[in-house]
């Protein structure tokens, strides 16, 4: 009996274990949690709310303009913003429009931001050369932008994100509960 007891509690054991190991390595090379501080993803995301970001697979040639993505800052702070360039692109915003490569952009995601400003601007006027020194963004690299413009550390401020910088894309917010999205 306690035989049978010793083999069904090293089952058991082997069983959490393995458990164990297996989120280990999901948290750690796919999926990771993410709190969002600050405001400068207002409104899309929020001081506080929670998110999940998909390392699956990531690759340069996966960003699409205008994912959300989480990205290294430096050694101690990940920064949440939104791709607005590619390697290749030219930017350009002017009265409050983006340009990209000459050709004007909307920015859907910007309009419930945009209604509550009564007619001010939301972005400034600029170049990318202007805030990079670079005419076109270089292979290996992005422009990045808080969606809350008049409040956003970003690439105006900081310059290029390398891709290598990049943890991943956010997928979904999951909290609060009442503000659950997939649409990023």
């Amino acid at each position: 009996m306690k035989e049978e007891w010793r083999n069904e509690g090293v089952e058991w054991f082997k069983a959490l274990s393995l458990g164990i190991i297996v989120f280990v390595a999901i948290r750690t090379f796919f999926f990771s949690n993410y709190v969002v501080e600050g405001e400068s993803m207002l409104p899309t995301l929020e001081d506080g709310n929670k998110v999940v970001v998909n390392k699956i697979g990531f690759e340069a040639n996966d960003l699409q303009r205008f994912d959300v993505i989480v990205f290294h800052a430096n050694e101690q702070e990940d920064y949440v913003k939104r791709i607005i360039g590619l390697p290749g692109d030219t930017i350009n915003y002017r009265d409050d429009q983006l340009y990209i490569n000459g050709e004007q952009i909307d920015e859907p995601f910007l309009e419930k931001y945009r209604s509550k400003l009564f007619g001010g601007v939301l972005t400034g006027d600029f170049t990318l050369e202007e805030v990079t020194g670079k005419v076109t963004i270089p292979e290996g690299y992005i422009f990045v932008l808080g969606d809350n413009r008049r409040g956003s550390w970003d690439s105006r401020h900081f310059g290029l994100i390398a891709v290598e910088q990049i943890v991943g894309k956010v997928n979904l917010r999951y909290w609060p509960l009442d503000e659950m999205d997939v649409s990023f």
